[in-house]
C-alpha cells in the first residue's frame, strides 16, 4: 500500500500526519511526501517519508502512484495555500485514482461550514482509521 502525504508552505501539517501514520500503521506502509516546496517535503522526509519530491511536477508525475492521498483540503483548492497550489497541482490532487482523505482546515480566502471542528491529530487519527480498515478488506467510506 502507497500513502501519498501532500503539503505545502512550511509542512508541519504533512510532519503531523507522517508522523502519526508511522506510529499506527505497519512499517511495511509505503509513504511519499509531496510537497509544493521544498521546504515542506524536507520536512515530511525528517517525520520518516519513505522518499519525498517537491513542485508541481513531481506532484503530477507521483500523485498516482497512491493508493491514499492524505493532505490539508486546499490542496483541490487552486491558488490556496498562498498560492502555492497551482491550479494544476490541484486538479491533479482532485483527479487521481487514490481514496482522498481531506482534513478540513481553513484557509484565508475560503472556509468550511457544516463541519465539526475537531483538533488536527484527531482528524488524522479519524484518515488513519479509514486507511486501517481498508488494509483489513473493508471498502473505504466516510468517517
Amino acid at each position: 500500500m502507497i500513502i501519498a502525504v501532500v503539503d505545502g508552505m512550511g509542512g508541519g501539517i504533512g510532519a503531523q500526519i507522517i508522523t502519526q501514520l508511522r506510529q499506527e500503521l505497519p512499517l511495511d506502509v509505503e509513504i511519499i511526501a509531496l510537497g509544493t516546496n521544498a521546504v515542506a517535503t524536507q520536512r515530511m522526509m525528517q517525520a520518516r517519508a519513505n522518499r519525498g519530491a517537491s513542485g508541481e511536477n513531481a506532484i503530477l508525475v507521483s500523485i498516482n502512484l497512491a493508493d491514499f492521498i492524505i493532505a490539508p483540503i486546499g490542496v483541490v483548492v487552486p491558488n490556496s495555500m498562498m498560492g502555492e497550489v497551482t491550479p494544476t497541482i490541484a486538479t491533479a490532487v482532485a483527479s487521481a485514482r487514490g481514496h482522498k482523505l481531506l482534513l478540513p482546515i481553513n484557509q484565508p480566502h475560503f472556509e468550511i461550514v457544516g463541519i465539526e471542528w475537531k483538533a488536527l491529530t484527531k482528524q488524522i487519527s479519524a484518515a488513519i482509521e479509514v486507511i486501517r480498515r481498508a488494509m483489513e478488506g473493508e471498502t473505504p467510506s466516510p468517517v
